[in-house]
């Protein structure tokens, strides 16, 4: 498969300068190909600039695609031979529409465009949204796929192109008000196996300080290259095979998907007031708004089952001192990690049973993982438990190679109202999956607590940023910096509970952790077990001003209540991964 150099452009344009940028950007585009790059992306709006007041403002700005601003740079492709992508304002001239696009160029011309679908807060005042949808372009170098900015935040679009065979993603952007990598942009490439190449503008402009950090991103999830601040390219090397093996943490997970499952994702709030949403016809309304306090614990189940529920019964009394309402523990924590189905219990066994008392002692919920035996049938399991005995049981979706030999999948969500919120399970492999977290978001969770057995890297950290950030934005090192579990949180507008197994001579590095419902909230609302055995313990708040709308982001669901569903179809529909998988 095709192996090629790729290289991210990072460039500050200056507004009604637009001859200046283009010179400026043929600059670095041929920099780029002099050193070696077949693929060449550029930043969103690069043309011209971002922070436009209205469609009379950029009126001077626009053109068409193809049109004398592509013609340039497809004159400089036929040059160097590179393919280039390049942002820019477009208009459709058959309608006078304006569009935030992205054009793919190649030796001959341009390939195709993408016209940004999901709108950041600026757009609306200028641009139409995006009416071509979610496309791949094959090329002589591959499957390559466009996506502008604010369309990352939804793990939907990079969800579609992945499924339709991209090999790399090519993110333009002006992002802002993080430190760069920005972690959606890594948790993008990791689930979707894909490489990434994020070109992103830096500068101030109009106010706004925009956060550099260009870069490529490996379908695991390293940086293969970045440039921090400043004018510049970074380069790195792209093997297609990597991406097309879609592996997550060694598992086929495009092959594991469940369609049948997903048929919500097509549905949604389509910006309608969540109270009014979720309280509809008066079926299931949320539970009232309250401040509560959840937990999770870290440590190694082990064979014993007595023993296990011993360490559960400690940690429990350690959380429910420090104040927590409710505690998830690892996947698997009853019963142990090594041959679980000999150790099977039904729900209605002494295990469970004993979870109760546990639960009733301190006056608060548990969610505890364990190998559930229901007649000849054997589950890798969740159960919900309070005072009030058990409130529910989930059964694992996504089998990963443990669960495979032993373990029936499930065939539902679990979604519970007890008195600190609507609670949705989802246990370790699931939440690998973007779908299955935006599913319990769209049924109108709180808080998702996931007993986890992960292994493998899902976190890292950063060294620090030289880009001048608004306080309290942070710029310095950050060992956590990316957690794909707090993308989890964010992206759904949930508190996200990942309670996981700690053994690092097994490869389990624990990185437990109790996630807050906004990404670019700082400092963060959360807590992380860092090492070893141990209780972290966050704020779930629900509490509501007295207003018609929700003023609490968790019941507000910004980004479920932003999302645009008609695009979505064809991930909850029956499909072979043959492309997807190369």
């Amino acid at each position: 498969m095709p192996r090629f150099t790729a290289a991210a452009v990072q460039f500050e344009p200056t507004m009604f300068e637009k001859e200046r940028n283009i010179a400026r950007l043929l600059q670095l585009v041929e920099e780029a190909a002099a050193g070696g790059a077949d693929l060449i992306v550029t930043p969103e709006m690069g043309t011209t600039g971002y922070c436009w007041f209205d469609r009379d403002e950029v009126s001077s700005q626009v053109e068409t695609i193809p049109g004398p601003t592509t013609d340039r740079f497809a004159a400089a492709a036929k040059a160097t031979g590179a393919h280039v992508v390049v942002g820019m304002p477009e208009v459709e001239p058959t309608t006078g529409l304006y569009y935030n696009s992205a054009v793919l160029i190649g030796p001959d011309g341009v390939i195709g465009k993408h016209r940004k679908t999901h709108p950041y807060i600026s757009e609306p005042k200028w641009a139409a949204p995006g009416d071509l949808g979610h496309q791949v372009f094959e090329t002589a170098l591959g499957r390559i796929a466009l996506l502008i900015c604010m369309d990352i935040h939804f793990v939907e679009t990079a969800r579609l192109v992945a499924l339709d065979g991209a090999d790399v993603i090519c993110h333009v952007s002006n992002w802002l008000s993080e430190r760069t990598p920005a972690p959606y942009w890594i948790s993008r490439a990791f689930e979707n196996s894909c490489w990434l190449i994020e070109s992103n503008r830096w500068g101030l402009e109009r106010t706004v300080q925009f956060s550099g950090g260009s870069c490529v991103i490996a379908p695991d999830g390293t940086i293969a290259a970045v440039i921090d601040s400043g004018d510049g390219v970074a380069y790195a090397a792209i093997d297609t095979d990597r991406s097309r093996a879609r592996s997550v943490l060694g598992e086929a997970t495009f092959a594991q998907r469940r369609p049948q499952l997903y048929r919500e994702l097509p549905t949604g709030l389509s910006g309608w007031n969540p109270l009014d949403f979720f309280s509809l016809y008066g079926h299931r309304s949320p539970p009232p708004g309250k401040l509560s306090k959840v937990a999770v614990a870290q440590f190694l189940p082990g064979s014993d089952v007595a023993g296990n529920l011993s360490r559960i019964a400690e940690l429990a009394a350690e959380a429910a001192q420090r104040g927590a309402d409710l505690v998830t523990f690892p996947e698997l924590s009853v019963t142990g990690l090594d041959d679980p189905a000999d150790r099977a219990e039904p729900v209605s066994g002494h295990a469970v049973t004993r979870l109760m008392a546990i639960a009733s002692r301190h006056n608060l919920h548990l969610v505890a993982g364990l190998a559930e035996k229901d007649g000849a049938r054997l589950y890798n399991a969740a159960v919900l438990v309070g005072p009030e005995g058990v409130v529910g049981v989930y059964r694992k979706i996504h089998l990963d190679a443990r669960d495979r030999p032993w373990a029936e999948a499930g065939d539902a969500w679990a979604v519970y109202d007890i008195p600190i919120g609507r609670v949705g399970l989802l246990i370790g492999h699931d939440a690998l999956f973007p779908e299955a977290g935006r599913i319990l978001a769209l049924r109108g969770c709180d808080l998702i607590a996931c007993p986890a057995a992960q292994a493998g890297m899902f976190s890292f950290g950063h060294a620090g940023s030289a880009v001048k950030q608004s306080f309290p934005i942070p710029t310095g090192a950050d060992p956590f910096h990316w957690h794909h579990f707090r993308a989890r949180a964010g992206e759904n507008n949930v508190v996200f509970a990942f309670a996981n197994v700690v053994d690092p001579d097994r490869g389990f590095p624990g990185m437990s952790g109790v996630f807050g419902p906004e990404t670019f909230t700082f400092p963060r609302r959360e807590a992380i077990v860092f090492e070893g055995e141990g209780v972290a313990l966050a704020e779930l708040d629900t509490t509501n001003l007295d207003t018609p709308y929700p003023t609490n982001p968790i019941r507000r669901k910004d980004l479920v209540t932003m999302r645009l569903p008609q695009h979505y179809v064809p991930l909850a529909v029956e499909r072979g991964n043959e492309r997807a998988a190369g």
